[in-house]
């Protein structure tokens, strides 16, 4: 008989997509479910996923701490109740403050907890989580922030990234022109939609190009027609569920640094230009990009900096190919052990532990 598994995520893309890959790789060998707040539900497919809402409100107004504590206490419950009625076995995190009342029901419950921190810096919620966890499972052994007591709960795994994204690695991209993908992220990037097309107006006149971008709703038609109107093909888009189709035509991306696709464009071996959002907590953007940057995957630029930065790069890249290909080789040399079956075996093996 299968176990009932529960992941608790929320929020953002950057908590909830690693859920939805955590479930593809359990599914096999348990009953899945995901609990999610209200924001969190726009990514999931309630025709793929089986998930529960609990609502955990932002604990980051002390104005409302009083409420927030009753309301807490009552989501709690409900966690309670709702381990107990789907029988679950054990409990898996993504992070997040939206994760609170089920990880306390689950301790309250004595059930096994587990941990995902996809980025390079302890998630607050996580470091909050780590004393009730068996195991977390990061993307290196030098997570910073990370207390050195419970070092010993780390298990090393591969980015979590969808299982399609492996057969997309030996897909031969077109040739006729260089795919330029902008990727804001699923907070969005007003810096790129400003900051960014005139700079490809002035690469397009020397190099053949194609634009790719993420942008918000009411931005799409607004940059589809300054591209058209400079002759430069694109395909602008804001929320795309088939985003693996998308991601994999890019031969060079500038985006976020987001752990999720960051993993993403790493197994694709498509060199990157990191632009970290300034505002991430404890700065685990700028931390995620750094990670590749050391290895010789990525450029890296400083948001201050990027309109007068952006194009030189940029013209650096078309002009000295030679450092294109080497940050395509590094991410393939990064990259050669990766693959789905061996994530899924180590996720498996420590979480269907007794």
């Amino acid at each position: 008989m299968k176990k009932n598994f529960l992941i608790t995520t929320g929020g953002s893309g950057g908590h909830v997509i690693p859920a939805t890959i955590l479930y593809q790789h359990l599914s096999g060998i348990a009953n899945v479910l995901i609990s999610s707040d209200r924001r969190g539900t726009k990514y999931l497919d309630q025709n793929i996923y089986q998930f529960e809402v609990i609502n955990t409100p932002k604990l980051n107004n002390v104005f409302f701490l009083p409420i927030n504590f009753f309301l807490i206490l009552f989501l709690t419950l409900k966690s309670i109740l709702l381990l107990k009625n789907k029988k679950i076995d054990k409990v898996i995190s993504t992070g997040g403050y939206m994760s609170l009342p089920i990880i306390l029901a689950a301790k309250i419950l004595k059930l096994s907890i587990y941990l995902i921190e996809p980025n390079q810096v302890l998630g607050r919620a996580n470091k909050f989580f780590l004393s009730f966890c068996k195991k977390i499972f990061c993307y290196s052994s030098e997570i910073k922030k990370f207390p050195r007591k419970f070092k010993y709960k780390i298990i090393m795994i591969n980015p979590l990234v969808k299982e399609e994204m492996y057969k997309f690695q030996s897909l031969t991209k077109t040739k006729d022109k260089f795919n330029l993908l902008i990727v804001g992220g699923s907070q969005g990037a007003r810096v790129f939609d400003e900051k960014l097309k005139n700079s490809f107006v002035n690469i397009s006149k020397r190099n053949s190009i194609r634009i790719i971008q993420q942008t918000s709703e009411k931005k799409i038609s607004y940059l589809k027609d300054f591209y058209n109107k400079n002759s430069i093909e694109n395909l602008i888009f804001s929320y795309e569920k088939n985003f693996s189709e998308i991601i994999q035509k890019a031969d060079l991306c500038i985006t976020r640094a987001g752990a999720s696709t960051l993993a993403e464009l790493s197994v694709l071996n498509i060199p990157f230009i990191a632009v970290p959002l300034p505002t991430s907590k404890d700065n685990h953007q700028y931390e995620n990009a750094n990670f590749y940057k050391k290895k010789g995957c990525c450029w890296l630029i400083d948001q201050n900096n990027f309109e007068e930065t952006i194009e030189e790069v940029l013209k650096e890249i078309f002009n000295d190919k030679d450092s294109y290909l080497k940050k395509k080789k590094n991410l393939r040399n990064l990259n050669y052990q990766n693959t789905w079956v061996d994530t899924n075996q180590k996720l498996l093996n420590n979480i269907n532990e007794n």
